[in-house]
């Protein structure tokens, strides 16, 4: 029997249903992507390559799940809107295989559907990822008139707390599936995220209109400027590519290093 394919906007919340199954998800194909997956239990994935940016982070997890047994590529992030898995599956085109994937005939040019039913005879992964690192971290404490700045690899460990700090957040700035509802789940005092190479239809920063009509300081980092799912590489090396009006309100412009943005946005308004 052959595997059935499930379709997540993004791999921090895959279905019960993605055990044993073919996950095509319109999430980057970085490391904290890859440790969903294989938590989840699925057989073989398919993400985006984000436009593969700094170190060739957007597929680093694609390369990894190969070590640990599972068959994995992404698609191009030209070719279908990041975070939108039902477009991955209808319009991407893939960028990139692992070895494991690549036996199965899964190759650079072939249209995602073709390799998602390919991939459904993957033998499901017997090895296991390197320990994950700590994906959450206090970039800079809060003080007097200062709130904190709090780094998360991924949206996913977004937490209520977090309401009031500036997050500096590894995950694209793409809504999932197009929802606004997705764009941050708590009122940060400002939020930076990677452009995943801003990509097809500009997808990549779609999150910074919705949040600035909600009255949220909101930025992306350059694709090639730091690594996505790395909220600390982000802090060190980062600088912003887009910025809505709200952040630029306040500052912050285009070509600013990430933790100059961070201090101007974590101070109260004058």
């Amino acid at each position: 029997m052959t595997a059935p394919v499930v379709v997540a906007d993004s791999v921090t919340g895959l279905p019960p249903t993605a055990r044993g199954a073919v996950v095509v998800t319109g999430s980057h194909g970085g490391m904290i992507a890859a440790h969903y997956a294989m938590a989840a239990g699925a057989r073989a994935a398919i993400f985006n390559d984000a436009g593969r940016g700094l170190d060739d982070a957007g597929i680093a997890g694609v390369i990894a799940l190969d070590v640990a047994g599972m068959a994995a590529a992404a698609v191009a992030h030209t070719s279908a809107r990041i975070a939108d898995a039902a477009d991955t599956l209808t319009r991407g085109v893939i960028s990139f295989a692992n070895p494991r994937a690549a036996a199965l005939g899964v190759a650079p040019g072939m249209a995602c559907r073709d390799a998602a039913e390919r991939l459904r005879s993957a033998p499901r992964p017997t090895g296991r990822l390197a320990s994950q690192r700590e994906s959450r971290m206090t970039l800079a404490p809060a003080f007097a008139g200062s709130a904190a700045v709090t780094g998360l690899d991924s949206i996913g460990g977004v937490e209520a707390s977090d309401a009031g700090a500036v997050l500096v957040i590894g995950s694209h700035g793409a809504l999932h599936g197009g929802d606004p509802g997705s764009a941050l789940p708590v009122g940060a005092a400002a939020a930076f995220f990677h452009d995943a190479g801003i990509g097809c239809e500009e997808a990549g920063v779609s999150r910074l209109p919705v949040l600035d009509a909600r009255g949220i300081p909101a930025a992306t980092v350059e694709g090639k400027s730091a690594r996505i799912g790395d909220a600390r590489s982000m802090w060190e090396t980062g600088t912003l590519s887009r910025v809505n009006a709200a952040a630029a309100r306040r500052g912050l412009r285009i070509g600013m290093r990430v933790r100059e943005a961070a201090d101007l946005a974590r101070r109260a308004p004058a």
